[in-house]
């Protein structure tokens, strides 16, 4: 939760030309960095996602193992990506006083391959170490920003390097943590085991960033504005898919052979949250995308998809996140390929290829044709092309999960929480809309005070976890039981 008020405020300085002096145009350059990068990102989380599994079933040395092998990896993508600035900057008609900006995003490429390696380790063994290295980097990087932005004016430079900085700490945090797991010797073998294992997983993420192209194509043919409306409206929208945290830990407790019936415990945690975060996106999004910045109001009929997908997209990970759990080919330290390819994990991994195939033809026919410089259809049918095309892949991902493992979806506690959530939204439509930040989130903060008493009044389960709350805050706090 405080991750996202902080989100918040990054965004309303990279947003807020009337602050920072940074244009619509420019956010649209912003936001154009990362597509490009997450090309040269491909296997970031490829050696992570076997780390997680290893380090959560006890295998020795495979958290120092994984670090210094994506290190290495890490360091090779770095290579590869500065030379193709100047022709990747060039092929996209960006203008060359953005070009050190390109540069130096290859920072963040090197830092993320880092982060990816040790928040897989602290997963297994200290999920909650992750929150708290998000704080950290969070708070850290709105500090930077607002001295390197505001008081220096070095615009999106200072929010580059804000950014690395703020990262960098995280990562000095992580190790720290994890330095306990570097007494161990290196593990050849695991290497060997997660690159062969790693062919599937990068065949997964490869089809993620085939999907991609589309923010690419929404940049060259709706031009720099629409890449920003669609951003901003992506930026409010994400805020929905922060209820995934809070299903962080089933993923190793089911690696390690934890009761099944935590499923169920953690789905009622996340639809609790996800439904009412959505119901608040929708019912007031000019004034959201409006705090951000005046001109962003125009993107709110794009707000109103991008949250619909965005819970989606937060039903797909719990989803997924059972999945890989529950599987169990790589018990024993070893990954055998020809039945990975035959696993749920590699299906589920082909989705990202059938989403790629279904939205690019569509896009690519109706970008050119029908949104060509249009700042708001560009974005709009981009949303909706990738939300319906999501829906449908996430109701495949249902039927596959389903042969693995029976998650028994708490339905009466889901028609609660849209009941409440409807009652908040209902509220928040019909009273006036406001414009300022203070009365946008004041605004923001009734309706979830509304929603949760609705929930405390009808809801046993909410009100048990109230209870369990308060007596957790009194004995971290005072030390009483």
């Amino acid at each position: 939760m405080v991750s996202v008020a902080t989100g918040m405020i990054f965004s309303l300085l990279l947003t807020r030309q009337d602050i920072t002096g940074i244009t619509k145009p420019d956010y649209g350059v912003w936001a154009n960095i990362f597509d490009l990068i997450a090309y040269f990102m491909l296997l970031v989380g490829a050696l992570p996602f076997w780390v997680t599994r290893f380090v959560a079933r006890g295998k020795e040395g495979a958290a120092k193992t994984g670090f210094l092998a994506n290190l290495v990896i890490g360091i090779i993508s770095v290579a590869l990506y500065i030379p193709l600035v100047p022709l990747l900057t060039s092929a996209l008609d960006v203008s060359g006083t953005y070009l050190i900006l390109y540069f130096f995003a290859a920072t963040q490429i090197i830092n993320l391959y880092l982060i990816n390696v040790l928040e897989a380790s602290l997963r297994a063994e200290k999920p909650e170490a992750v929150g708290y290295g998000l704080l950290i980097e969070e708070i850290c990087k709105i500090l930077l920003a607002y001295v390197l932005m505001v008081r220096f004016q070095l615009q999106l430079l200072g929010a580059v390097i804000s950014l690395a900085v703020a990262v960098t700490i995280q990562i000095v945090y992580y190790i720290k943590l994890t330095a306990h797991d570097f007494k161990y010797k290196i593990q050849w073998d695991y290497v060997k085991e997660w690159f062969k294992g790693s062919i599937t997983y990068i065949y997964y993420t490869v089809g993620n960033q085939l999907a991609a192209v589309v923010f690419i194509w929404l940049f060259v043919y709706g031009g720099q504005a629409a890449r920003a409306n669609f951003q901003a409206a992506f930026t409010i929208a994400n805020i929905v898919t922060y209820a995934s945290f809070l299903s962080f830990a089933l993923y190793p407790k089911l690696l390690a052979g934890k009761n099944v019936e935590d499923i169920t415990s953690s789905m009622r945690m996340v639809l609790m949250f996800a439904i009412p975060m959505t119901a608040v996106a929708m019912s007031m999004p000019e004034s959201f995308l409006i705090i951000l910045n005046e001109s962003y109001a125009e993107a709110a009929p794009i707000l109103l998809i991008l949250a619909i997908d965005a819970f989606v997209m937060t039903v797909s990970q719990f989803y997924t996140y059972v999945l890989f759990g529950v599987e169990q080919l790589d018990q024993e330290a070893k990954i055998p390929l020809k039945q990975l390819v035959r696993s749920h994990i590699f299906k589920v991994f082909t989705l990202s290829y059938i989403h790629a195939m279904i939205t690019l033809p569509i896009a690519l026919c109706v970008l050119p044709n029908f949104a060509t410089d249009q700042p708001v259809l560009a974005p709009l049918y981009v949303g909706i092309i990738n939300m319906v095309t999501r829906l449908a892949m996430f109701c495949v991902l249902y039927m596959i999960v389903r042969k693995s493992v029976k998650i028994i979806v708490p339905w009466s506690s889901v028609v609660k929480y849209v009941f409440a959530a409807l009652v908040m939204g209902i509220l928040l439509y019909v009273l006036p809309h406001p414009s300022r930040i203070t009365l946008t989130l004041g605004m923001a903060a009734v309706g979830v005070i509304v929603y949760l008493a609705i929930l405390v009044a009808i809801d046993r389960e909410t009100r048990m976890l109230a209870i369990t709350i308060v007596q957790e805050v009194k004995n971290r706090v005072f030390g009483t039981d």
